[in-house]
């Protein structure tokens, strides 16, 4: 993991094309803002990983149904 120091007003850039810049602290918060090409996708951690979350379960809904339906077309 990477470890930074900055103030207000001051950025970083990742990949060329995506700036983070520090636009406000407040006690122990700090407001990011991003500025990104308009096919990245920036998403907070815990959403990423709620979506990582419901897409392996429609996955292994999937899976399920798709055995269920072999099995009732096979014969008896």
């Amino acid at each position: 993991m990477l470890y930074l120091t900055r103030k207000i007003g001051e950025s970083v850039i990742i990949n060329d094309s995506i700036k983070v810049t520090v636009v406000e602290i407040r006690g122990k918060t700090i407001k990011l803002g991003f500025t990104y090409p308009s096919d990245a996708s920036v998403l907070r951690q815990e959403l990423h990983e709620r979506i990582q979350e419901e897409n392996r379960s429609a996955v292994g809904t999937r899976d399920s149904l798709m055995d269920a339906l072999q099995q009732k077309k096979s014969p008896e």
